[in-house]
């Protein structure tokens, strides 16, 4: 685990606490401000307003006001003040990571999973839905599944579900066969 994303979490965990009050005002919902955190992670991500936050004639309320401003000024009173918690706190370089961070607990809430499938050809659309229906029923969430192609899978496919890999490929099974052998 990178010290970044251990930085971020509780930023992460915030964010998605206000975007949850939010929704219970009526005010806000968890798109929009996975949205504008996506946003702000993109704006932060430049490398001259990088610069410009390390600089020593940045301040906290300059900055939350340009970033607010290339957001295209469309943001709450609440998610301002996040902003001006992380600029107070020195964090707003961790935007790229409290914005996975905070799309990762949407994910969760809405009790969606993206799946990633690793193959050596391409799934067909029925190979597709059965997995996809497979899945649904093993983790109880939505399934959003993307398919990948590489060759060097040889056969089978490697599955990427969250935090868990289940490698049913053929280059897997050999690499376990070689394990055991030596």
């Amino acid at each position: 685990m990178s010290s970044l994303t251990t930085l971020a979490r509780p930023y992460a965990k915030a964010a998605f606490e206000l975007a949850r009050s939010d929704i219970a005002d009526k005010s806000g919902d968890l798109a929009t401000w996975d949205d504008m955190l996506s946003a702000v992670a993109a704006v932060t991500a430049d490398e001259s307003m990088a610069r410009w936050l390390q600089s020593p004639f940045s301040t906290a309320e300059k900055a939350v006001e340009i970033i607010v401003e290339a957001i295209g000024g469309e943001a709450s009173p609440r998610f301002q003040g996040y902003l001006e918690v992380l600029a107070d706190n020195g964090r707003l370089a961790l935007c790229g990571e409290i914005s996975q961070l905070f799309g990762q607990l949407r994910l969760d809430a809405e009790k969606r999973l993206q799946v990633r499938v690793v193959s050596a050809v391409g799934l067909q659309d029925s190979e597709a839905e059965r997995m996809q229906s497979a899945l649904a029923k093993r983790y109880d969430r939505e399934i959003s599944l993307h398919n990948e192609i590489n060759p060097e899978v040889l056969g089978g496919a490697i599955i990427y579900a969250g935090d868990q890999v289940i490698d049913g490929s053929l280059l897997g099974r050999l690499k376990r066969l070689e394990a055991s052998l030596s």
